[in-house]
């Protein structure tokens, strides 16, 4: 029996990871007008975390882009330890609001 096919993987765009899935994140929430705006494709631990530590607000105002979310003090550590690890799934991690 032939050995099953690796599924394919994708990129993350914030961590520049290889993971197995990817989601689409609106770079200005929907709650903030970004409804057809643009989006990024990120791995579930990012888009958990984006949302974890950045408010809807500052991601408006102040990460409309993919390079500024790398750039996001915020976001250092995170993406430091994302990048030495091939963790996939975080359990979800949203604020209580």
């Amino acid at each position: 029996m032939p050995a099953a096919a690796a599924p394919p993987e994708s990129v993350c765009e914030l961590c520049q990871r290889q993971v197995l899935a990817v989601s689409r994140h609106h770079l200005v929430p929907r709650q903030e007008g970004g409804r057809y705006g643009p989006t990024a494709n990120l791995c579930q631990p990012c888009h958990s975390t984006v949302h974890l530590l950045l408010t809807n607000k500052e991601l408006a105002r102040r990460y409309a882009s993919v390079e500024a979310l790398r750039g996001a003090e915020e976001l250092q550590k995170y993406l430091h330890w994302i990048r030495r690890n091939r963790v996939e799934r975080i359990s979800n991690r949203r604020k209580k609001r």
